[in-house]
């Protein structure tokens, strides 16, 4: 499984200390593996889009053509914006 980075999330990433962006990417992997890891939902009004929540920070991605596409990543109040 491949996973793709939109830009809007390729740039919190970047912005992000070492540790937190460390902690994202650790979440994200654990999102490859089946059955996948950590707190996810199912957006409301979203068929196919889904979050993991870490702290209080929230990644949106999907599930697309055997890839994982990281859609977002930001603050739980900034992300449903």
């Amino acid at each position: 499984m491949e996973i793709i980075y939109k830009r809007c999330a390729v740039k919190f990433l970047k912005s992000a200390d070492k540790k937190l962006s460390v902690r994202i990417l650790n979440g994200i992997e654990g999102l490859t593996k089946e059955p996948p890891e950590g707190d996810i939902k199912t957006l409301q009004g979203k068929e196919n889009e889904l979050r993991l929540r870490i702290g209080k920070y929230r990644i949106i991605y999907v599930y697309e053509n055997n890839n994982l596409i990281i859609l977002n990543i930001d603050s739980r109040g900034d992300i449903y914006k």
